[in-house]
């Protein structure tokens, strides 16, 4: 017997982390003939150091790749830094040092931290989004995208925060603030490079469908109504001739999904960015109260006047309804967006809350024209119209369908499809960023750079003061020559935004760095690896990233780069982890340090603990007490293995010959087995490692409870296998001290270990439930009736009328009332 001296992490984890590394365990075999896994858990932003989050995000992946290693599978499981972007900036300014050298700091510090907790990365595929061998791919794709046409420039209206002079996406504005540093964002007028993924809105829609029952429900439901797909009638409404001859504007048009509801039209409202306001503004029709308000409201994001109180004022203009010819006073109002449906509504009050709430507060007309079931407005629903004209008596779809064709048949206007998502502006005025490869040329206009100039790089010897864009500010870097005319030029001082980095990064990972210098990707890698199998990530994610990352995908496709529709088999969203009922940040002060977890109990324990607290798909509330548990389990673990038999080849036992106690032991270990199986083979939805592990805790303490070292040799050898993905050190420590190996080969289950030679059997009177009996498994069922009643015999005094044996379930007497 073996004499295992005390339980002390630091020991073992550091022994195996080093055997681990120097013998390259967890590098993805070259074979492509074996049956793969790719598990991907979403990459971090080096920030300085990992948190509880991290923490949890990376064992979830990490248990996923180290079982399927187990069973014969070629395991991808890389990691990397998406490592671009505005916080190294606010760094360098705070620091006074360059974002390059906070940004690789930061990286080897995470990768320490990352490695102390044992996670089963591989190492040969590590890369930064900032690396040039990165960005040289990145900016051929862009230049690739401007030559097929899916990238154009353009000005427009953009959210711009004066204090990072940068502009931001809807997202990132909170509250009309920027997301980093709290200052009220204005609307700025702008050049910017858009993509577009307008293009493929009705492919990524579509392809929800693919992704159903692989992906949360309410992720696919977020990306539908981000796509936002909608069919109606677009159609112009003409300015009555005293308007055209103010504002020298003859029409402009109008998108509705309720054409059925035109003749109820009362006023119509633009956007505070509308070509008709700006007309009036530019000659003077709008007095300094009015201009006042105009400015104020344009501002604002459009997240942001979305939650504003309704505003708005008569522009002293007239539109002609298309069908009734009568005069619609045309209103600017805040809830009207210049970026959706031309930036002009018809209002229909007494058939739209919106329009209703607008018309209330300014006392416009309500007309009714559709019959409702009852009798407050506004009636939203479908309803047979009234006060239509020829369409009278018509309803819902059919009275749309009716309208659109008159229209299309008079030349007023068309049926079409709209959607809710707009083209995606990537223009940042930052340095941190990869650089967008166009050259502004005074004789070729906007080119872009030549391929094999690529890759345009950050020059080193830029001044960050956030005071504007460093890169326009150089003295020479954005000085070049026209890559078509061979003339003085100007580079682009744009950087793209970073969610282009994190949109193709899952596809690097599957071609070996050796070839990364020749190719984006190898064909027969993407063919091997993708798609991803099981993807990790917060629910944060789920619009932007996801949406982007499967854009990009079909994009690549079409550009030839890779084969494939989407880039994830599988999600997991994980839970936030908590404190106090709240998320843990710094601003709070409930943050963990996993450091100091680690430092006081070891990976092990972390590991332990966020795996077994919650489901990986639900919050996670920190619980010192719980982790102190976890420690106390595993030191037990180590202390009783001092039962265990060392042997090279495990024990054969006869079930038969067991005791009833021996049997109950072996049977949780299989039992254990039986939920491991269960729950990666996803018979168990959402990887309820919580359950797996309680299950081997009870396996555990079966075994303690008999005294038969060779069923608590087997035992142990099953359990560290199935807890090895979940708690690594100590199982390959104990596995190589008593069996010898660590190589965890599947284990077959012993169908005979999970027969029981006893059962339980619920008795009912009357079909209630009064007793349960434990029983042998073969017993008659003469004998099982007189147990039966002697179970439930005070419920028996009334006359038996009949006695019903259900076999293995249970027996009903029914009594006479």
């Amino acid at each position: 017997m073996i004499v295992m001296r005390a339980y002390e992490p630091k020991i073992v984890e550091s022994k195996w982390q080093e055997f681990w590394q120097n013998n390259n365990v967890f590098e993805p075999n070259d074979d492509k003939t074996l049956p793969k896994k790719y598990i991907l858990s979403m990459f971090p932003y080096p920030s300085g150091a990992i948190h509880m989050g991290h923490v949890r995000n990376y064992c979830i992946g990490d248990a996923l790749a180290r079982h399927y290693r187990h069973n014969g599978f070629n395991v991808l499981h890389p990691m990397g830094w998406d490592a671009f972007g505005m916080p190294a900036e606010n760094a360098a300014i705070a620091r006074k040092i360059h974002p390059k050298q906070w940004t690789y700091a930061n990286i080897d510090t995470m990768r320490t931290e990352l490695a102390s907790l044992g996670l089963s990365f591989s190492r040969d595929r590590e890369f930064a989004t900032c690396d040039s061998i990165y960005t040289r791919w990145e900016q051929e794709f862009f230049i690739k995208m401007w030559e097929k046409g899916l990238i154009y420039r353009k000005e427009a209206y953009l959210n711009w925060c004066p204090n990072d002079q940068t502009v931001l996406a809807n997202e990132q504005v909170i509250e009309g603030k920027c997301w980093r540093c709290d200052t009220p964002v204005v609307q700025k007028q702008m050049y910017q490079y858009y993509i577009k993924i307008t293009q493929y809105a009705q492919e990524l829609l579509d392809d929800l469908q693919t992704l159903q029952g692989h992906w949360p429900n309410q992720v696919l439901t977020m990306q539908n109504n981000w796509i936002g797909k909608s069919k109606g009638l677009n159609f112009a409404f003409m300015l009555s001739e005293d308007s055209k001859q103010k504002t020298g504007i003859e029409s402009f048009e109008v998108f509705t999904t309720r054409c059925d509801t035109l003749f109820g039209v009362t006023y119509c409202a633009i956007a505070p960015e509308h070509p008709l306001v700006d007309a009036l503004l530019q000659k003077g029709l709008l007095d300094s109260k009015q201009k006042q308000k105009i400015q104020e409201v344009r501002k604002f994001p459009s997240k942001e006047r979305s939650m504003m109180e309704k505003e708005g004022f008569d522009l002293g203009i007239t539109a002609i309804h298309p069908l009734s010819g009568a005069e619609i006073p045309i209103w600017v109002a805040n809830f009207v967006l210049i970026e959706y449906a031309n930036g002009a509504v018809m209002a229909v009050p007494a058939h739209d809350e919106r329009d209703f709430e607008f018309a209330k507060k300014y006392n416009l007309p309500i007309k009714p024209v559709l019959v409702s079931n009852t009798d407050s407005l506004p009636f939203c629903e479908d309803g047979e119209l009234i006060e239509s004209g020829i369409f009278n008596g018509l309803k819902g779809v059919t009275a749309r369908e009716k309208i659109i064709a008159y229209f299309e048949e008079q030349g007023k206007g068309v049926g079409v499809i709209n959607y809710r998502l707009r083209d995606w502006g990537v223009s940042r005025q930052r340095y941190w960023g990869a650089p967008i490869p166009m050259v502004h040329c005074p004789k070729c206009g906007i080119v872009p750079e030549k391929i094999e100039n690529l890759p345009v790089l950050l020059p080193d010897d830029v001044v960050i003061d956030g005071e504007g864009n460093p890169l326009d500010k150089h003295p020479t870097w954005k000085e070049c020559q026209c890559p078509q005319c061979g003339g003085n030029a100007q580079r682009e001082t744009d950087t793209m935004d970073t969610f282009v980095q994190s949109s193709w990064y899952f596809l690097r990972y599957a071609t070996p760095k050796q070839y990364w210098e020749e190719c984006a990707f190898r064909a027969e890698d993407i063919a091997y690896w993708m798609n991803v199998d099981e993807y990790i990530g917060g629910i944060e994610h789920a619009i932007l990233h996801l949406l982007y990352a499967r854009f990009f995908t079909k994009v690549l496709r079409d550009l030839g780069y890779v084969n494939l529709n989407e880039p994830f088999a599988n999600l997991l969203t994980q839970g936030m982890v908590l404190k106090d009922g709240a998320k843990m940040s710094k601003s709070k002060g409930n943050v963990v340090n996993p450091n100091e977890l680690i430092a006081t109990y070891g990976a092990d324990t972390a590991r332990l603990f966020v795996l077994f607290a919650a489901p990986p798909v639900r919050e996670l509330e920190w619980n010192d007490a719980a982790v102190e548990g976890a420690f106390r389990f595993l030191k037990r673990v180590w202390e009783r293995s001092e039962h265990v038999k060392p042997c090279k080849s495990l024990p054969t036992i006869q079930s038969h010959t067991l005791s009833k106690q021996e049997k109950f032991a072996r049977k949780k270990v299989y039992e254990a087995l039986q939920k491991s199986h269960d729950i990666f083979s996803k018979k168990q939805s959402g990887y309820a490692f919580n359950t797996l592990i309680a299950a081997c805790m009870e396996a555990f303490n079966a075994l303690g409870e008999q005294d038969n070292e060779a069923i608590y040799t087997e035992g142990y050898f099953v359990l560290l296998h199935i807890l090895e993905p979940i708690v690594p050190h100590i199982c390959w420590e104990l596995s190589d001290t008593y069996f010898g190996r660590a190589n965890f080969a599947p284990i077959a289950l012993d169908m005979n270990a999970l027969k029981s030679d006893e059962m339980l059997i619920a008795v009912t009177v009357n079909g209630k439930k009064r007793a349960e009996i434990e029983v042998s498994t073969d017993i008659s069922n003469d004998e099982l009736l007189v147990l039966g009643r002697q179970s439930v015999a005070k419920w028996l005094e009334g006359e038996v009328l009949k006695e019903i044996v259900v076999p293995k379930k249970l027996i009903n007497f029914v009594v006479k009332a």
